[in-house]
């Protein structure tokens, strides 16, 4: 039970580290740009696979 005198202000010192940096997040505009991320979720460009690659079956 002594282990919580450190716990709980350590949990509770780290809960408003967190909360502190979403509110920094919030205030440098990081979520204001929903045409953006539009764009480039609809792009083909960015793709999860990577390309083949062509030299992939000959030796060098």
């Amino acid at each position: 039970m002594e282990v919580l005198v450190y716990l709980i202000p350590v949990s509770l010192f780290l809960g408003a580290l967190g909360l502190a940096g979403f509110f920094w997040t919030l205030r440098s505009r990081q979520y204001e740009d929903p045409e953006g991320d539009k764009r480039r979720i609809l792009n083909s460009e960015w793709d999860d696979k990577p390309k083949p690659d062509q030299n992939s079956g000959k030796d060098a």
